[in-house]
């Protein structure tokens, strides 16, 4: 009887080491690959961040590098709250296409757009405490995007989850707040699942502390473990790329632009906005983003707007045709289009919502400098000072006012202006009554400025 009652405890902990150890011990076991893993290196791949157009440049020369070292595998950590919808459907289908395998590692988080990429990898691993889901399309705003965009959306997870063997329904319930998962979410609420709901659903293949321990489950631990990382170039059009920036380019390309039209010859405005569309269009043609002819039509309007300023003054057809191409311009270059072909999911409304927002932000910037400038005493001293009245010693002309109260001759006829000599000098006059002969004597009875006022004296 004791040894039953001493025994009883050490069972207990037994069986909550197999229910602790139970479900980490089959998901490793359930991660194996389709086909059989090979010799080459292991390529880790960090997507995190805001998904934009430069991360999925990134992501298709690292699945090209990783084709051409004959990779075993790709492991894709990822950590994002999701981004621009165009360019997760380029990582999803870049991913898709990818002949190496694929292994998606949920660090953290994997939300909206994170989702639909999650999906596109032949295993998904979750670590403990990461979430995935929630990956309906919104605007600029935060809000729900239009029908059309929701449908497009629900569609791409629908194939995605189907071309990977996963479950359709529960990947569209991530979109669609009306499809309700027994257990994890009600209708009316998005799904977003935790490690052990992914598990349960079959999102997740395995639930595994870390990387490495990714690694080991695919029993890769002796193969050639390969980091590979954006390059500093990469980075860089990452950052000048992303909408944010493109968005103050523009704002410092337009806002150079016009002040420089506004003032003659070539200087620091002009040299700001040359800066400013070498940082905007630069990236975006070397991301493949932006076009050559989109770049031509862009230097033709603002020619046009030169020679609307300094050829033909005014504002006519030089000057609407100008602002309309270099508006034009900057809009198609915001839009993800291949050629003539122009997308027709909602980015174009995106890019004329990022076009406008940056127009706002210019006037803002222009009114709150036109306030601001005035008052600074280092601008002050750069341009004349505003109060120049005759009280402070300012004046336009010599004055006459000591003329007041002498008499001289009309040296000419006054009708009424002419001229007369006073105290010894020739002074233009006007006559304040009728007309005067010329020889009549005169008296100064005020001076205004240069204005020298007499009247015929008696």
């Amino acid at each position: 009887m004791t040894a039953l009652r001493s025994a009883v405890p050490t069972l207990l902990l037994a069986l909550l080491a197999v229910a602790a150890g139970g479900p980490r011990a089959q998901s490793a076991e359930a991660l194996t690959l389709d086909a059989p893993l090979g010799d080459g290196p292991v390529y880790h791949v960090t997507i995190d961040g805001m998904i934009d157009n430069a991360l999925a440049a990134y992501v298709d020369r690292a699945l090209s590098d990783a084709a051409a070292d004959s990779a075993a595998v790709v492991v894709f950590r990822i950590d994002t709250f999701g981004g621009l919808l165009d360019a997760a459907d380029e990582i999803r289908k870049a991913i898709l296409s990818s002949p190496v395998p694929t292994v998606a590692v949920i660090d953290r988080n994997a939300a909206s757009a994170g989702a639909l990429i999650a999906y596109a990898n032949d295993k998904i691993v979750f670590v403990p405490g990461a979430s995935m889901g929630a990956a309906t399309a919104v605007n600029q705003t935060g809000e729900y995007a239009p029908e059309k965009i929701q449908s497009y959306t629900r569609g791409l997870m629908r194939a995605t989850a189907e071309a990977t063997g996963r479950d359709p329904q529960i990947a569209e319930a991530m979109v669609d707040e009306t499809i309700a998962v027994p257990g994890v979410s009600e209708e009316g609420e998005l799904l977003t699942v935790s490690s052990d709901e992914a598990l349960r659903l079959g999102i997740a293949d395995a639930v595994l502390p870390s990387v490495d321990a990714v690694v080991d489950a695919l029993g890769a631990e002796s193969n050639r473990q390969e980091d590979h990382a954006a390059t500093r170039a990469e980075r860089v059009l990452r950052f000048l790329g992303s909408p944010v920036m493109a968005s103050l380019l523009l704002m410092m390309m337009m806002g150079g632009l016009y002040f420089e039209i506004q003032t003659p010859g070539v200087g620091f405005a002009g040299a700001v906005a040359l800066v400013g569309a070498a940082l905007f269009f630069a990236p975006h043609y070397l991301l493949g983003l932006v076009e050559s002819w989109e770049i031509a039509l862009f230097a033709v309007g603002v020619g046009l707007l030169l020679v609307e300023v300094f050829v033909t003054p005014g504002f006519g057809v030089f000057g609407v045709g100008g602002l309309v191409l270099t508006l034009g311009a900057l809009l198609i270059a915001l839009v993800p289009n291949v050629g003539f072909d122009f997308p027709t999911n909602g980015e174009i409304a995106r890019a004329t919502t990022t076009l406008a927002g940056a127009l706002v932000l210019l006037v803002l910037f222009a009114i709150s400098l036109g306030r601001m400038l005035p008052r600074s005493e280092r601008f002050n001293r750069l341009v004349l000072a505003p109060d120049l009245s005759a009280a402070s010693g300012y004046t336009s002309s010599d004055t006459l006012a000591d003329l007041v109260g002498l008499s001289g001759t009309a040296v000419t006829s006054l009708r009424p202006s002419g001229t007369a000599e006073i105290d010894g000098r020739r002074v233009d006059v006007v006559s304040e009554g009728p007309f005067v002969s010329s020889g009549a004597r005169v008296e100064v009875v005020r001076s205004r400025g240069a204005v020298v006022v007499v009247r015929e004296v008696s």
